[in-house]
């Protein structure tokens, strides 16, 4: 039976787990909560990379040391037992002589996988793991997509009008034509923060000019990915300036002859960069070339309410739906790849 107050400080890990969201890769980034009889005395969410993991800023939140070998220290991912850029988390649970510890998940990465748990346990350390264990996979999707796929966690996101077209067919300049309110264009930016990357088709940069920034939103700009396959995009383009680093994939990054593989080569490429997620924002063409080879995890939808009659179609996928919500006059559905 799982204690009650093991679901409630592991989701209070969770919760603060969060804080970390865009600024901790390519480590994952995890919560950690230390209780004394029942009681929160410690708490630590990890850093930004470079910097301590969220078991470590939890001990050292601790004013009291001395409860610790009395403490239950709550972690949302398997504590690591290598060096890094840090010491292992591992070795200062022990060194503090913490006796027991709660585990969301275990860690997939090869250099961690069991031997964090392993070196806990050999020091006499009772270890539990599994503890909303679900819901701890599904919030370190990121990091587990990355080492177990060897590919990026792959978001899809668009805007389609009522009659379902991305673009109408006439333009009157090189802009964005919006479909959504102000609000859903400002929750776009604060998603680019949460992401490593964004990406988009040569059509979207020569259509729209975009900056793909998060200039609506506080935090850190992705990484822009630009498909060129024949060096169209130049200095001209918002795309190509100062505000955050572009990557280029054109004729001498991948091979575009065959259109079936497109996708997993551009994978591969971000794989290789060592980017861990992607927002993939169009154009139309882009989007199904990733959504027919099954290459994505979430596709985030927005419905607005005008109409344009002809234009581009917005994609054709299928998916389920995860969650619906409105923005204002706009309705978002999340979908995940079943």
């Amino acid at each position: 039976m799982v204690v009650k107050d093991h679901l409630l400080f592991m989701s209070r890990a969770l919760q603060i787990a969060n804080y970390g969201l865009g600024t901790t890769r390519p480590n994952p980034m995890v919560g950690s909560v230390i209780t004394y009889k029942d009681k929160i005395i410690g708490e630590g969410y990890t850093s930004p990379y470079g910097g301590p993991h969220a078991e470590v800023n939890a001990i050292h939140s601790v004013e009291d040391k001395s409860l610790l070998k009395k403490a239950v220290l709550y972690v949302t991912l398997e504590p690591c037992s290598h060096y890094g850029k840090t010491p292992p988390c591992s070795d200062l649970i022990i060194e503090h002589q913490i006796p027991k510890v709660v585990i969301g998940c275990l860690d997939d990465n090869p250099k961690v996988s069991g031997k964090g748990i392993k070196k806990l346990k050999a020091a006499g350390i009772d270890v539990t793991v599994g503890i909303l264990e679900n819901q701890c996979k599904a919030h370190h999707k990121r990091f587990f997509t990355f080492h177990n796929k060897k590919r990026p966690y792959i978001i899809l996101k668009w805007a389609e009008s009522a009659d379902g077209f991305i673009a109408p067919e006439n333009r009157t300049e090189k802009a964005p034509v919006w479909i959504t309110n102000t609000y859903s264009r400002q929750l776009v930016h604060k998603w680019r923060t949460e992401e490593q990357a964004i990406l988009v088709g040569t059509n979207t940069v020569l259509m729209d000019n975009p900056s793909l920034t998060a200039r609506d939103w506080k935090g850190n700009n992705p990484t822009r990915i630009v498909l060129d396959q024949n060096s169209k995009v130049n200095k001209s383009h918002k795309v190509i300036n100062d505000e955050a680093d572009t990557l280029i994939v054109d004729r001498n990054t991948i091979d575009w002859s065959g259109n079936k593989t497109i996708a997993s080569q551009i994978s591969s490429f971000l794989y290789q960069k060592h980017i861990n997620s992607v927002i993939i924002e169009g154009g139309s063409k882009t989007l199904q070339t990733f959504i027919d080879q099954g290459l994505w995890d979430e596709a985030r939808v927005f419905y607005g309410s005008n109409t344009f009659k002809k234009g581009t179609k917005a994609p054709l996928f299928s998916g389920k739906l995860s969650n619906e919500t409105r923005v204002e006059s706009d309705i978002l559905r999340i979908y995940v790849n079943d």
